[in-house]
């Protein structure tokens, strides 16, 4: 069976997401097994590719327009992919860079791989970069302990390990020496800061303080 999935970035109707229909009807996909959202790909929520993907199906096939409409960026993109072949579902590309991925031929099962393999090296290093952030706290003379609030290293390496759409919160947490409910407090669930976090990012975390003790 196949299903498609449609998307364009603005809802004020200067895009348009016929043709990227018509083009998954021409390949095939039933109209009522199209999903759709209209939002950005990086930030807004996209209730359509949700449901999308919970309908998807051993054996299934999800057809997009291109590879764009499918990830927020690349390592959403190859994560995805890498889900959906866990699952058994293929993904069919019509157009653009990623035409060439079909996996119900050969050479679409081999770029599928390497979109598979791309993923795995992804969680390695984002593993590694963890890690390494650790081992240079320790040094540092940070010997481990739960901080009493996050700074901005331990942020940055939070933000790396949840943009991994597979990463499981408690544990980064664990990793980084902080409670789930401070990693939340600073970082949304795919890695991007919320406003505690930014403030952190941008040095502005203790600054009122620091002028009030001048």
């Amino acid at each position: 069976m196949l299903i498609g999935y449609v998307r364009v970035s603005k809802s004020d109707g200067s895009q348009t997401l016929e043709p990227q229909r018509d083009a998954l009807l021409a390949a095939g996909v039933e109209p009522d097994r199209i999903y759709q959202d209209l939002a950005s790909g990086r930030h807004d929520a996209r209730p359509g590719l949700t449901e999308c993907l919970k309908a998807l199906q051993p054996g299934n096939t999800l057809v997009i327009w291109k590879l764009d409409r499918l990830g927020r960026d690349l390592r959403h993109l190859v994560t995805t992919a890498e889900q959906l072949r866990s699952r058994g579902v293929g993904l069919k590309v019509l157009t653009g860079a990623g035409a060439q991925i079909d996996t119900t031929t050969a050479n679409g099962r081999l770029a599928f791989g390497i979109f598979a393999a791309f993923a795995e090296f992804e969680r390695e290093l984002i593993t590694e970069r963890t890690q390494a952030g650790l081992a240079a706290a320790r040094a540092r003379g940070r010997l481990g302990g739960r901080p009493r609030k996050m700074d901005r290293a331990t942020l940055t390496m939070a933000m790396a390990a949840m943009s991994d759409c597979n990463a499981v919160a408690a544990e980064v947490a664990k990793r980084l020496g902080i409670t789930t409910t401070t990693l939340y407090q600073y970082v949304n669930g795919d890695g991007t800061p919320k406003a505690p976090g930014q403030a952190v990012l941008d040095g502005k975390v203790g600054r009122p303080s620091q002028r009030r003790a001048a």
